[in-house]
């Protein structure tokens, strides 16, 4: 006899007739009931919330796992949470996490650029994430990136999608004059792509692109920093070889139509339109250089954060539940279909979900599939900042010396994203390393963050 037996006959946690419950058919109905319901609480975010207070009070009496696991087994769960219940005020801490003060602001206006990247700031528009938190917003579209900075800088958004290097050029005053502006949260990871005139089909290899003219849609963009990234790593000065324009997305299927560019490193929906309108196919995404890599951000002035910041954390609450909805792939066709209207995207809803699902007309007469072309994950690391600061220096956009952790930790808010992402009780709030500075590879090179000038100094190409 053992008790390795499939059906357990020696457990008090099993039935042999029924379930242990006596209300279904069988353990395994049992089972599948009880995870449904498990699933049910997740979707409500004050118990989700709650649930999230306790386990961590729980871990905080208990870090050592083993212990606590011994605990439970020693007294058995009843005994253990009404001793856990007599020494932690459990209901007193979850209602201080829900404690909420009024908002300063209720009226806002937030901008965002009609591409994919902003997917979260403007789904919580026509899904009533922002009405959730007593805001009501305006979303303003608008042109282009730089008219995005100077309406952040002359006080007519309250808020507003940006590229995530942008936040940091904008506190150096480069380009501008300098104003703190702030990272809430990354808007997007991965989601962008290098695309070609279908002329080029045959002339994949970047070694032959000399005198090429690309399209990028700002300076201080990861579109420009990526595409220069690549040209270099294969022989080609970005400045010397090939030509880079400043267009504005809703333009770049245009110029590659007209012939004016050969390509260009663009966001979506227009890499995936320009395979739709067949004038472009996708030589490469952006997750293959870099799987993770951020693009665009959810800016915000530091004076705003500290005139209003009830309201700021409420709009934090909206953007982080946003996100969450936009990783859930059930969720996507629910999502194209709602911010593919002309007042937020205006483009083909199959555009939008081929390129938000990965599942996609690649141009070359194949249907790719790749869950990860595109990821919301908000957390806004140290060590994305430093790199983006890396890449500035690299190409002569900064020519001093740099600060690079004082100046992420000033700009990237993960401390606030962390302590926002635990209210809500989402899991992502314990994402390592706690330091805030994550590794990572670009183009099989690894970064280092605690070492930014070696990594710049490895570079045979740069303008430093």
């Amino acid at each position: 006899m053992s008790d390795d037996n499939f059906f357990r006959p020696y457990s008090e946690h099993t039935a042999l007739t029924g379930c242990a419950c006596g209300k279904h058919e069988s353990p395994e109905a049992h089972d599948r009931a009880a995870e449904q319901a498990r699933l049910a609480r997740s979707r409500d975010r004050n118990l989700l919330s709650q649930d999230f207070v306790e386990a961590a009070a729980v871990r905080a009496l208990f870090p050592n796992d083993v212990t606590r696991r011994r605990f439970l087994q020693a007294v058995g769960v009843g005994t253990a949470m009404a001793a856990i219940s007599s020494v932690l005020p459990l209901t007193s801490l979850q209602a201080m996490a829900d404690e909420r003060g009024p908002l300063e602001k209720t009226n806002l206006k937030i901008g965002f650029i009609p591409i994919n990247c902003a997917t979260p700031l403007i789904m919580a528009d026509p899904l009533g994430l922002y009405q959730e938190q007593g805001l009501s917003v305006s979303l303003q579209k608008t042109a282009g990136w730089a008219l995005v900075r100077d309406n952040m800088l002359n006080g007519e958004l309250d808020a507003s999608h940006m590229l995530a290097p942008m936040p940091l050029a904008i506190s150096m005053g480069l380009g501008s004059n300098p104003q703190p502006m702030r990272v809430a949260t990354i808007q997007n990871i991965n989601g962008q792509a290098i695309v070609l005139a279908l002329k080029h089909k045959e002339n994949r290899d970047p070694k032959n692109w000399k005198g090429f003219k690309f399209a990028i849609p700002f300076e201080y963009s990861m579109h420009n920093f990526l595409l220069r990234y690549y040209l270099a790593e294969h022989g080609l000065d970005p400045d010397r070889d090939v030509q880079l324009r400043v267009t504005p997305p809703a333009e770049m299927i245009a110029n590659l139509r007209a012939g004016n560019i050969d390509g260009f490193f663009g966001p979506e929906p227009f890499n995936q339109r320009a395979v739709y309108d067949q004038v472009g196919f996708i030589h490469v995404l952006s997750k293959d250089l870099w799987d993770g890599h951020p693009c665009c951000s959810f800016g915000v002035s530091e004076a705003f954060i500290k005139e209003n910041p009830n309201t700021f954390a409420a709009l934090y609450r909206a953007i982080l539940n946003a996100a969450a909805m936009a990783q859930d792939t059930a969720q996507l066709p629910t999502i194209a279909k709602a911010i593919s209207t002309p007042n937020y995207l205006n483009q083909p809803e199959t555009v939008i979900l081929q390129a938000l699902s990965g599942r996609y007309a690649d141009g070359l007469g194949q249907v790719q599939n790749e869950p990860q072309r595109s990821g919301f994950d908000p957390m806004p690391w140290y060590s994305m900042a430093t790199w983006m600061l890396t890449q500035m220096k690299r190409w002569g956009y900064v020519k001093t010396d740099v600060d690079y952790s004082a100046l992420a930790e000033q700009v990237f808010l993960l401390t606030d994203a962390r302590r926002q992402m635990a209210a809500l009780g989402m899991a992502e709030a314990e994402a390592q390393p706690a330091s805030g500075y994550k590794p990572f590879e670009v183009m099989g090179r690894p970064y280092d963050p605690t070492a930014p000038d070696d990594y710049l100094a490895g570079f045979d190409i740069r303008h430093a």
